[in-house]
């Protein structure tokens, strides 16, 4: 909170406050159960059971199993695992993989990798210029030595909401039909898991990966889900904890927090999303019709409630980034994995825009608690802020681009 009392914070894409019934949940937890799940004592099968009955619960949320979650540290390494343990598993079928242009870093990097360093060719979809990709590309890029074709179903800086299940419905008859027989569809569904249905056999995928820091849960754990049937190839060794794919204490404390705040998350989707609806439109018609040379980003109807991604053409984000803090205004300029680099968005480079219009995009991700004289606020200190910017800013954009 600054001098003025003011507090905003529109960042919730990369981290969302921790609800207090999961920190209620959780310090419970720490404080009655001190053993380690994978002991026999009866103090460890305290922790056991408590893992089970979260297992049990997110695989509920999920239209699983229970044998089909696996528990990992972040989302970031459920993304490492379904594409390495998969595209490694399956090598000898073919070393082709195929991703989209927008994805997180965490699937990106890992798909780059692979092609760097292992020997595969990697395949990149690009998008159409409202940042959603047209199946039938992602479907026609797949081939006879493709395994794994990751696409995540909403994109964490520009919020809009990818074709996952046509794409995975598609696949699963390109099965029945002989072909295909080694693809499986990973989706990263960090930033849906709040919003959309993440019934897994509705969406027709084989890895699915979710973490806690995007819906009111614990930071730090997150989960993979593994169709029954798909093998994986384990990325660490020395345990036998998550069926050998993941060994390592569990982190059951943040685990049973995590199914408390899906749990809410359940029970809450409707009402958040007709709280956030009115606030997003009211901030994106705020900016557009009080900034000049601005532009939304991202599909305004294909997008989750909370998304507001406009670039503000003439500066660069990163100041602004600085002078919305000092009035306690917390937004960001993309992705919060990648936030300490000055490189551009590459999902808004991928929209078509040059440099100049990624360096000027802002993130304000909306959340639960997000009221109307937050968005009011900032309607009324952000356009101060980029005229004085742009006075002194030596960026000047291209007219095409925002008229």
């Amino acid at each position: 909170m600054t001098a003025n009392g003011h507090s905003v914070y529109l960042d919730h894409a990369a981290a969302t406050p921790t609800d207090e019934a999961v920190v209620d949940v959780v310090s419970s937890f720490m404080k009655a159960v001190q053993g380690n799940a994978g002991s026999f004592h009866s103090e460890g099968k305290r922790a056991k059971d408590q893992l089970d009955a979260a297992r049990s619960e997110i695989a509920e949320f999920l239209g699983a199993r229970p044998d089909e979650i696996l528990f990992t540290g972040s989302g970031t390494e459920s993304d490492n695992l379904a594409i390495l343990g998969y595209a490694r598993a399956h090598a000898k079928h073919g070393k082709h993989i195929v991703t989209t242009a927008i994805e997180h870093h965490a699937v990106l990097e890992t798909m780059q990798h692979l092609e760097k360093k292992e020997g595969f060719e990697l395949t990149i979809v690009p998008v159409e210029k409202n940042g959603i990709v047209d199946a039938k590309k992602v479907l026609d890029a797949i081939r006879e030595d493709t395994t794994i074709v990751s696409v995540m179903l909403v994109n964490n800086e520009i919020g809009t909401i990818q074709p996952v299940a046509e794409i995975g419905n598609a696949i699963e008859k390109m099965r029945k039909g002989g072909k295909a027989q080694y693809v499986a569809l990973h989706t990263d569904a960090m930033q849906a898991t709040a919003y959309l249905d993440l019934d897994v056999r509705k969406l027709h995928v084989d890895l699915l990966s979710i973490n806690g820091s995007k819906v009111y849960g614990p930071k730090g754990v997150g989960a993979l889900f593994v169709k029954r049937g798909t093998k994986l190839q384990p990325l660490t060794f020395g345990g036998a904890q998550e069926k050998g794919i993941r060994p390592g204490t569990e982190n059951v404390a943040a685990i049973v927090g995590f199914a408390k705040a899906l749990e809410l998350v359940q029970g809450r989707r409707e009402a958040d999303a007709s709280h956030l609806l009115p606030l997003r439109e009211k901030l994106i018609e705020g900016i557009l019709n009080t900034i000049p040379k601005t532009r939304l980003n991202g599909d305004r109807e294909q997008r989750v409630p909370n998304n507001v991604n406009i670039s503000i053409m003439d500066l660069e984000g990163e100041a602004l980034l600085l002078y919305l803090d000092a009035k306690g205004i917390y937004a960001s300029t993309g992705s919060a994995c990648t936030s300490a680099s000055l490189d551009p968005s590459h999902v808004i480079i991928a929209l078509g825009m040059p440099f100049e219009v990624a360096h000027g995009s802002m993130r304000f991700t909306l959340g639960r608690d997000t009221t109307e004289a937050d968005i009011d606020y900032v309607i009324k200190e952000l356009p101060p802020l980029v005229e004085k910017l742009r006075a002194i800013s030596p960026v000047r954009v291209d007219p095409k681009y925002y008229e």
